[in-house]
């Protein structure tokens, strides 16, 4: 297909602003939570295998960390497995577990790792258990009863945190020029597995490789302020500040905070982008305007 004189024009224009984000971020680590809509959209799904590639291809060093809550919830379902939620995290028993091992070790990941393959780059899928990459303990959750003195603790199963990340699978990976896809499953000193938010599992990521930038893909445009605009260009200052006077709550407060800790743990710049436009991986690294919320480890 050949292009017009203005629709050229608008193509070198784009590249050529593109230019001075590739140079600078040739060699850099990028690690990209990928979630939401852009994983169970197919057109998303594959714009965002294509914005990785070419990340590759320019010298970037891309890292996938992947989620994948509404395929294991419908698997569950039509296993006939019931699912409690606390707190808005998955009551995991061993039976779930298996179930999430299943999903996010099996089918999801090797799923995007053949979207990326597909589309001209080399990716190797791993969960946290390959390399001991992710050392996991057991997550508990208190909560606030009436008329209790202390906290009551719930255990919520296989349900995990981050204790440690051993990267050396992750080097071993990227030294050979493919592209890691992460599927957050980690595993104890006994060898037991846990299921871990993926938000949490890329932030640690990040800050453990010191990586240039974490991004994180939602299905929200970005950090709104009372009226609804996109806030960017924020210091971690400055979303400390709306965290107090209550402009970031409620669901954006977990996504918000693990940007924050990476980027206060070392990682020059995080950023919550919208992963329900088509390539907005490239569009927030490789353009002026971007198309999300970028947060910078400046002073301020």
């Amino acid at each position: 297909m050949s292009l017009n004189r203005d629709s050229a024009l608008n193509v070198a224009k784009v590249l050529t602003e593109a230019l001075p984000y590739i140079q600078r971020f040739t060699g850099k680590t990028v690690v990209v939570k990928f979630g939401g809509n852009a994983m169970v959209d197919p057109e998303l799904h594959e714009s965002f295998a294509r914005d990785v590639v070419l990340m590759k291809l320019v010298g970037m060093n891309p890292v996938v960390v992947h989620g994948g809550g509404p395929q294991i919830g419908s698997l569950l379902q039509k296993l006939n497995i019931n699912s409690e939620f606390v707190d808005g995290m998955r009551v995991t028993d061993e039976q779930t577990m298996d179930v999430v091992e299943m999903v996010l070790g099996g089918s999801v990941n090797k799923e995007i790792v053949s979207s990326i393959n597909r589309n001209g780059g080399k990716a190797i899928g791993v969960t946290g258990k390959d390399g001991q990459l992710i050392r996991a303990r057991k997550l508990k959750v208190t909560r606030n009863v009436p008329g209790m003195d202390a906290p009551e603790i719930i255990d919520i199963g296989h349900v995990g945190e981050v204790a440690q990340i051993d990267t050396e699978v992750i080097d071993l990976i990227l030294g050979s020029n493919f592209i890691p896809v992460i599927a957050p499953i980690g595993v104890d000193r006994e060898g037991h597995s846990y299921n871990i938010n993926a938000d949490l599992v890329a932030g640690k990521l990040a800050e453990v490789m010191q990586a240039e930038k974490l991004m994180l893909l939602t299905n929200v445009p970005g950090l709104l302020d009372k009226n609804d605009n996109i806030l960017t260009g924020l210091s971690t200052a400055q979303v400390d500040a709306l965290i107090a006077d209550g402009t970031i709550y409620g669901g954006m407060l977990p996504k918000i905070g693990c940007a924050l800790d990476a980027v206060k743990g070392g990682v020059a710049s995080a950023h919550i982008v919208d992963g329900r436009v088509p390539h907005a991986v490239l569009l927030e690294i490789f353009t002026d305007e971007g198309v999300g919320t970028l947060i910078t480890n400046q002073r301020g």
